[in-house]
């Protein structure tokens, strides 16, 4: 948009171009595979990348089209890639910067699924994930090599809710001109900007607040634009690409004004394996971000609440939310987040594990489901569901207590809440 709104308003009309969508009122759902050329000269322009355009649904789409620029736009990026779930935006993400032999440094409180990728997977692939305890960010700088082509954190971690200093961890990357990878999930661009505190790329799970309903599975990878991927060590960069006639992806975008990380990333890893968005899910994630402002001052409002609440209740040993004072966190997230602190709280049930189930399957208001981000709320055991696959040392490096129980909060009144988790406690 060429006009400078504020976030609320670009929520509802960015990336939403009348030429695209013959003057509707309404985002359309593109359900198509292919596209049709104009003559055969512009169907060679497409292909050669001369121009950019519709081909094939799998590579992009209208809808989600749509959905990237209003994506990009929110966070203050250059280009955004909407993906078929938030696993496949980080597994892409970290394909489209290393080889084998090369490698990645990332905080240990990761979502469960995230390390058992980095962990188990991507070795698969020669390419290595080191992780360091981020409670100090000095920890990240002494654990790059010479092979490392990344830092990797959560802006909040899943689900010890610790909150990272980006900035500080910022200044290392840049040091060493390496790319920041911030998933910013749990924190939407609504609290936060990543962006504007030197991520170079943000990665998000669609399917939580963005789309906010449980209702469709989708990822997004946000290219800041802003990183030099022209330095020699990024090979995937200035080496010719030999499935493209010789392109080198730090070199031949200028002049289109197409950031070379996302480029890439669509015409290389979405192009050749295929975790395409359908145009369906696209759709869904437009109407979410439509309200996603109105609703995170509800969760944000909720879990404090909860928070406050949960502190002082005689069987809760103890309470994370980044937004209690006297959390951990605090501190730096304060600095950060300035209209709210997001809508998770976890804390230690008194009795442990059995504890926490009984309190679990005594809820009535709350589902018991793995997701978070959700419009109702819901509560999880993470150590049995979760981050189960993990070993019980990964999961205390991770802040995974046996006794942790997760709470996303929702957008119902906080008095019904209050009076669902009352009821459970009272059970135990």
């Amino acid at each position: 948009m060429s006009e400078k709104y504020r976030f609320e308003t670009l929520c509802l009309h960015s990336g939403n171009d009348p030429n695209l969508f013959i003057n509707s009122m309404a985002p359309p759902i593109h359900r198509t595979s292919a596209f049709l050329f104009k003559d055969t000269k512009h169907a060679a322009d497409l292909f050669t990348l001369k121009k950019s355009g519709n081909i094939y649904s799998r590579i992009m789409n209208p809808t989600q089209q749509m959905l990237e620029e209003r994506l990009a736009s929110l966070e203050g990026g250059a280009a955004s890639l909407a993906l078929s779930s938030g696993t496949a935006a980080v597994y892409y993400t970290i394909i489209n910067i290393c080889s084998t032999g090369e490698e990645i440094i990332a905080a240990k409180n990761l979502y469960g699924g995230t390390y058992t990728m980095f962990d188990s997977i991507l070795t698969q692939f020669g390419i290595t994930v080191k992780f360091v305890d981020q409670s100090n960010p000095n920890n990240f700088e002494k654990a790059i090599t010479s092979q490392t082509r990344g830092i990797y954190i959560e802006a909040i971690g899943n689900p010890s809710l610790d909150f990272m200093d980006i900035e500080a961890v910022s200044g290392i990357a840049q040091k060493y001109n390496l790319p920041l990878i911030v998933d910013a999930t749990f924190t939407t661009p609504y609290l936060l900007k990543s962006i504007e505190y030197g991520a170079d790329i943000v990665v998000h799970s669609l399917s939580k607040w963005i789309g906010g309903h449980g209702t469709a599975i989708g990822g997004a990878v946000i290219d800041a634009g802003k990183f030099n991927w022209k330095d020699p060590k990024f090979k995937l960069y200035n080496e010719p690409d030999v499935c493209y006639h010789g392109i080198r992806y730090a070199h031949d975008f200028k002049e289109q004004n197409r950031p070379a990380f996302a480029v890439r990333m669509r015409l290389v890893p979405l192009r050749n394996l295929g975790a395409s968005i359908s145009p369906d899910n696209a759709w869904i994630f437009l109407q979410g971000l439509e309200t996603l402002p109105i609703r995170m001052e509800r969760h944000c409002q909720n879990a404090f609440e909860t928070a406050k609440y949960l502190k002082t209740h005689p069987n809760i040993k103890w309470v994370r939310y980044p937004g209690l004072k006297e959390d951990q966190s605090y501190p730096v997230a304060s600095r950060y987040l300035k209209k709210g602190f997001g809508g998770m709280v976890v804390f230690g049930i008194k009795g442990g594990e059995k504890a926490g189930a009984q309190f679990i399957d005594n809820l009535k208001l709350f589902s018991h489901a793995a997701n978070v981000g959700d419009a109702k709320s819901l509560a999880i055991h993470p150590a049995s569901t979760t981050h189960v696959q993990l070993s019980a040392k990964q999961r205390e490096e991770g802040g995974v207590n046996d006794d942790l129980v997760r709470l996303s909060i929702g957008i119902e009144h906080i008095d019904d809440i209050m009076k669902d988790l009352k009821q459970a406690l009272e059970k135990i």
